[in-house]
């Protein structure tokens, strides 16, 4: 082999030959890393961008560089900058560095005592790191919803559960829940998911909410997309529930009638009037209303007369007054 070298006056760079030479490394990296010394100081590389300018892909870039840092020649250090930014620095050398102390490189350790894939044994006496909570204290209230299906969901704001339901009000629930969900697909619900939305249904059904009540409710406004259907459920169950049906006022008093008169009273009898104790109230006209309008009719048309009608006697004269 013949090497041909040309005397350089500038552009160019030196480099040992044990850089060049180290068979430890492969053609990638020493060409890499000789790419590197040949770039000026301070210069911004990383390889994204060494990848991105060269044939070599991000693949063969990442392993050279990782053949340069186990060799001691490359070595990335993260430095925190006055102003409390952090930032990477990449040192590259020419010749190879030992590895920074109190930083060992990592190594295969010792085999564990033991057959592999034997568990820990457990501390029984180990002191928990989160000591379980009183039982006499209450339970904060989260208002989460409980996650065991099946299970009755405690009454909210209060520190007593929901009383158990019944066997028939739970099937009824059920029930009718399912034939209300039917006609929406998305709603398919199962058995034990069913029975855990019951205790909300049974209130609907006990004011008096029908299935159209109930599937105005449920299926009108469907998110899109929908995750969870006992969620969405659950929660239309609470927040649209009618109000309570407000208490029918007991009806007024009802009057009787008076058995002589007709006039109201507040129980049955006869009036005042009529048993002689007090003021004696006029008697009708024979003939009813009829009687009663014609004679004041006749009066009104006497009345009008007698103001129209000129005074009897002779004609009275005026008396002369002279000018």
């Amino acid at each position: 082999m013949r090497v041909h070298r040309s005397a350089h006056v500038r552009n160019f760079t030196v480099l040992p030959n044990t850089l060049l030479q180290d068979r430890r490394l492969t053609f990638t990296a020493r060409g890499l890393l000789a790419d590197l010394l040949s770039r000026p100081d301070g210069r911004r590389e990383d390889g994204r961008h060494m990848a991105d300018t060269s044939p070599q892909g991000r693949g063969a870039v990442r392993r050279a560089l990782k053949e340069l840092t186990q060799a001691g020649y490359y070595r990335v250090d993260v430095v925190r900058m006055p102003d409390g930014t952090v930032r990477s620095e990449a040192h590259v050398y020419d010749t190879p560095q030992p590895p920074a102390p109190g930083l060992p490189r990592p190594a295969p350790g010792e085999p564990a005592i033991g057959p592999a894939g034997t568990p820990p044994i457990k501390n029984r006496h180990q002191e928990t790191s989160h000591p379980a909570r009183q039982t006499d204290e209450p339970a904060a209230d989260t208002g989460e919803a409980s996650d065991r299906p099946g299970e009755p969901e405690e009454a909210p704001r209060t520190g007593q559960a929901s009383p158990a339901l019944p066997d028939g009000q739970i099937r009824e629930a059920v029930a009718t829940l399912l034939r209300v969900i039917r006609p929406e697909p998305r709603l398919h619900l199962g058995e034990a998911e069913a029975r855990e939305l019951a205790p909300l249904v049974t209130p609907w059904l006990q004011r008096g909410a029908t299935t159209a009540d109930l599937a105005q409710a449920l299926l009108h406004g469907l998110p899109t997309p929908l995750h969870s259907p006992v969620g969405v459920l659950r929660h239309r169950l609470r927040h649209k529930l009618p109000p309570a049906p407000a208490p029918q006022q007991a009806p007024g008093p009802r009057y009787a009638e008076c058995a002589e008169c007709h006039d109201p009273l507040p129980q049955p009898g006869i009036c005042t009037g009529c048993a002689g104790l007090g003021r004696p109230r006029p008697k009708p006209l024979a003939g009813g209303a009829t009687s009663v309008a014609t004679t004041g009719a006749a009066r009104a048309r006497e009345a009008l007369r007698t103001r129209t009608r000129p005074p009897a006697g002779p004609r009275a004269t005026r008396p002369f007054c002279p000018a």
